[in-house]
């Protein structure tokens, strides 16, 4: 780290609680100024690209945009930004996908505040750094191999990112119409993204790609059943309505 420097920090996290909280443990650190703090991957996006700060603190699983996608189109368009990973558990398909989306770090929610200061320290250096937590579930050093092999480009990946949205949106249970208001696309278009998807993903119908996107940490279930349940009151209201 230089000298004098400040590292300058964007959060990116969902639950406001959560994000309050990680602004005030980090702004007692005298060589960090948190820069602001945004509650999607959408709006993590934009504040990147206005405020070109040093470092990300991105959480994986959030609604609209997940941390990975976002973490793809911050890496594209602001190269010198660095991006860790916040997770709520310990996950070796979620922490290579990390990985492959351009991520410099991947630290565990629950960890002390000395561990997610030195992970920013380390990352804004130009290293990587990953959680002490992570050693004690799986061989990391595979992770890393596994991530650097460029043959390995598969599932998720071999989506573009516009198809990766509309994934994402497909599980939170959007319709076509509403994928398309959400993007500024056509119908038409958001019926090409979702066959090609199924093409890559091998997917034969709506449910089974949001089991990949369950699987993969592109949504929660708890969102996937959210929505699911507002779609069922939504038809009874209109049951009752005609009734």
């Amino acid at each position: 780290m230089r000298s004098g420097h400040t590292i300058r920090i964007l959060l990116v996290d969902d639950h406001a609680v959560i994000r309050q909280a990680l602004r005030m443990l980090l702004e007692s650190q005298a060589e960090l100024e948190v820069v602001a703090d945004v509650e999607n991957g959408r709006e993590a996006v934009q504040a990147a690209e206005r405020l070109n700060p040093d470092v990300v603190l991105m959480d994986v699983v959030m609604p609209g945009l997940n941390g990975l996608e976002a973490t793809r189109q911050i890496r594209r368009s602001c190269p010198n930004t660095h991006v860790v990973m916040l997770s709520g558990f310990v996950d070796e398909d979620q922490l290579l996908d990390a990985l492959r989306s351009g991520a410099s770090g991947y630290i565990i929610k629950k960890s002390d505040v000395s561990e997610l200061v030195l992970a920013i320290q380390t990352v804004y250096r130009g290293n990587k750094y990953f959680s002490s937590a992570l050693s004690e579930g799986f061989d990391l050093a595979e992770v890393l191999y596994q991530a650097k092999r460029s043959d390995q480009r598969a599932g998720v990946e071999a989506l573009t990112p516009r198809e990766r949205e509309v994934l994402q949106l497909i599980a939170e249970g959007y319709t076509n119409q509403g994928i398309a208001n959400e993007l500024f696309i056509s119908v038409k278009t958001v019926e090409a993204h979702k066959a090609h998807i199924m093409a890559k993903l091998h997917a034969r119908n709506r449910t089974d790609l949001i089991r990949y996107a369950i699987r993969k940490g592109i949504v929660r279930l708890e969102s996937v059943e959210e929505a699911e349940r507002a779609l069922l009151m939504g038809n009874d209201a209109a049951d009752a309505a005609v009734g």
